[in-house]
């Protein structure tokens, strides 16, 4: 028994479950291409953007190498490679999942909060979260989060804990080129109080007293930056954001309270579409 016998185990096991491995090198990248592909000269792409109509039966070319197919796996052409091998890595996209990688504490805190829970599977700084569903892969589209699904690897670190929930909108959001556009104002067209009436949070001192306590609080974390802005936005959603009674002024002014603690626009916006996501506004 030799020893990539186990990584290739690995990796049909992979395969017969329909999800696609590629034996990865140290550091945890793929083979670069062969002499027959290199420079383009089989027409495929070298950066992997598109798979390109290469034929080649060796595993250069990243995750458009990935295969459920055993007989490739096990075929000579991938036998230096698996000799070399140091570890299975797998396309997402090929299986129909999306890998939300939190590189560190930090992701990991963000993520309890923001997202559904699902599979999750211990990586050397941080976690995978796996959702069911795939989508556009995005790197570093937070401190600490890369999102890998198509035309994307993710190296393979074994089932994993939880049951997979299906991809939802908040990451799907986070592939965004321009972050969504928060508009306070279409609350104006949310029920107002029991009475029908003008609302009671209309009253200056009381929606005043509301979004400056809010300010301070978030103004005042000495750590947990990310947490305390989304619950303070949550708190002020959940008392002020059915009855119409928010402005543009006052959430500029609970997003610039935010900025001032480090957080982005980008990281603003997510947090405030999470807050009303989870109060279903």
């Amino acid at each position: 028994m030799t020893q990539q016998t186990p990584i290739r185990r690995v990796a049909l096991t992979l395969a017969a479950s329909g999800v696609p491995p590629l034996p990865l090198r140290a550091g945890k990248v793929p083979f670069g291409n062969c002499r027959a592909c290199k420079g383009n000269a089989c027409g495929g792409r070298p950066n992997m953007k598109t798979p390109g109509p290469c034929r080649c039966p060796a595993p250069c070319h990243a995750w458009a190498a990935a295969t459920t197919d055993p007989a490739v796996i096990v075929s000579p052409s991938w036998a230096a490679a698996w000799r070399e091998a140091v570890c299975v890595g797998y396309h997402p996209g090929g299986a129909g999942l999306t890998v939300v990688d939190l590189d560190d504490a930090d992701a990991i805190a963000w993520a309890r909060i923001a997202l559904p829970g699902t599979r999750t599977v211990p990586t050397t700084r941080g976690e995978h979260w796996i959702y069911r569903g795939a989508m556009r892969s995005v790197n570093a589209v937070r401190p600490g989060v890369d999102i890998k699904s198509t035309m994307a690897y993710a190296r393979y670190l074994g089932p994993g804990t939880g049951t997979m929930a299906d991809l939802p909108d908040v990451v799907r959001a986070l592939a965004a080129k321009e972050p969504p556009t928060v508009r306070p104002a279409s609350f104006a067209a949310a029920p107002t109080g029991a009475g029908g009436g003008e609302c009671r949070h209309r009253t200056p001192a009381y929606l005043e007293r509301g979004i400056a306590m809010a300010e301070r609080h978030i103004t005042e974390a000495s750590s947990a930056v990310h947490a305390t802005v989304y619950r303070t936005f949550l708190a002020v959603l959940s008392t002020h954001g059915r009855c119409g009674c928010l402005t543009d002024a006052h959430v500029a002014r609970l997003f610039t309270a935010a900025q001032s603690k480090g957080e982005t626009a980008r990281h603003c916006t997510d947090a405030w579409t999470n807050a009303r996501t989870r109060l279903g506004l």
